[in-house]
């Protein structure tokens, strides 16, 4: 019987993060959960491709968009489990036995893990507590906690929008609460556009953007005040 997780990694010029992004998939390998990694990238002009090629994974190219190269990636997928990453998520070591036991026992639900951002800074431990808290409070989480569902919900949900912005929101929202459960595991994200924009201030920004797209704002309009 095939493994059955397709690992889904969304890239555009992720050679920095790329390889301990792949590096933290080793468990499930040891554990005979994957079944193929899929490199969906959007126009990388640095290394990613041939990173990609080197590790075996399969490279799928597209257009540049992240709910567009969730999409393509899932549509090249095998696997009767998805389990979307971002290239910057490095997954704690024991991500593989959580979700080994989440599909044996919940296949009617869909995933994510806890987040925890690479940085020792205080802010990072405040803005963790008010994601972690977002996510369960609401059932939305943030793409870099992952996603794990099964083909069959994807497909029935309709799968990633090919939308420049809010993929995330828009497919948790479709799942729903009540269908999403969070995995003891972490997904240890970069940090670098916090410390690089300030954490608060990244923070409202982001949550002032979610806003407005909950308040009926365009994902198109919102992805250009984004940039």
């Amino acid at each position: 019987m095939p493994a059955p997780l397709s690992v889904i990694i969304p890239t555009l010029n992720a050679a920095d993060e790329l390889p301990e992004c792949l590096q933290c998939l080793m468990p499930g390998l040891e554990l005979g959960l994957i079944r193929e990694v899929i490199v969906a990238d959007g126009g990388s002009e640095d290394a990613t491709a041939r990173i990609a090629g080197d590790t075996g994974a399969t490279l799928v190219t597209g257009v540049k968009g992240r709910g567009a190269q969730l999409a393509a990636g899932a549509g090249a997928a095998r696997g009767d489990w998805l389990l979307f990453l971002h290239a910057d998520t490095q997954l704690s070591r024991e991500w593989a036995e959580r979700v080994g036991n989440h599909i044996d026992t919940r296949p009617d639900k869909a995933a994510a893990f806890t987040l925890k951002y690479r940085s020792d800074a205080r802010a990072a431990r405040w803005l963790e507590k008010r994601a972690n808290r977002r996510a369960r409070w609401l059932g939305l989480p943030y793409g870099d906690q992952g996603l794990l569902i099964s083909r069959q919900l994807y497909e029935q949900i309709g799968g990633y929008p090919e939308s420049p912005l809010m993929e995330d929101v828009m497919i948790m929202r479709a799942i729903g609460k009540s269908r999403l459960v969070f995995l003891d595991a972490e997904a240890r994200t970069s940090a670098a556009k916090y410390e690089r924009d300030g954490w608060r201030k990244r923070a409202w920004r982001n949550a002032f953007l979610l806003t407005r797209f909950m308040m009926g704002a365009k994902p198109d309009t919102l992805a250009k005040a984004y940039r």
